[in-house]
């Protein structure tokens, strides 16, 4: 079995190839982010592949969605720092076969590869529990925000700056600067850019 890991934590892949280190059948690949986890699974065709949701220059799901165009039978496994259900159900909606948090026993992500790679699908039970008992309304991020945050997030996503978005909108620099920041954390985004892209593919920016 051929398992590429897309993730920019050498720890975690670290942590991958120490789940398969007993099994000889098993090679493990590596890619740190978007672009060489993309270009590795169409020279590599893995069985699974990994994808850390929160990638320095795309987002896991961008990246999936961007490997399944291609390979519309490729095996996924998510892996996310992040808990909230909204993410649990973009997957499945998506086609994505597996979803393991970053927080779980290692081992249950042994298993996840191994049962989506015979055909499968898997959840982390606790984040299975979370979503199917009434956590699914998260499921859209529109649903968890303010007006004030909407309008906030769709100028960001067209590209205006933080200052150009508080002139729009008759607000402080301040204020603007901080509902990001809050933004920032409410839907996993690493940095500005980050935002910015989730913005785009919720298709906020219009």
């Amino acid at each position: 079995m051929r398992i590429l890991i897309v993730d920019d934590h050498p720890i975690v892949v670290t942590g991958c190839r120490a789940l398969f280190t007993s099994d000889p059948s098993v090679e493990i690949l590596e890619a740190s982010d978007a672009k060489d986890g993309h270009r590795a699974y169409l020279q590599k065709h893995p069985d699974v592949t990994v994808v850390d949701v929160g990638l320095p220059d795309l987002t896991g799901f961008e990246l999936s969605r961007r490997i399944r165009k291609e390979d519309p039978a490729a095996k996924i496994v998510m892996l996310s720092v992040s808990e909230d259900p909204a993410f649990v159900v973009r997957a499945v909606e998506m086609g994505i076969q597996g979803y393991v948090s970053k927080s779980d026993d290692p081992r249950l992500l042994a298993k996840a590869i191994r049962k989506v790679a015979a055909g499968g699908r898997f959840v982390s039970p606790h984040l299975a529990e979370a979503t199917f008992a009434g956590a699914v309304i998260k499921a859209n991020p529109l649903t968890q925000m303010s007006s004030r945050e909407l309008d906030i997030l769709r100028l960001l996503g067209r590209g205006d700056r933080i200052s150009e978005v508080a002139s729009e909108l008759g607000l402080s620099y301040k204020t603007v600067a901080n509902t990001t920041s809050m933004l920032k954390s409410k839907l996993g985004a690493k940095n500005h850019s980050d935002l910015v892209r989730i913005a785009v593919e919720i298709d906020l920016h219009r």
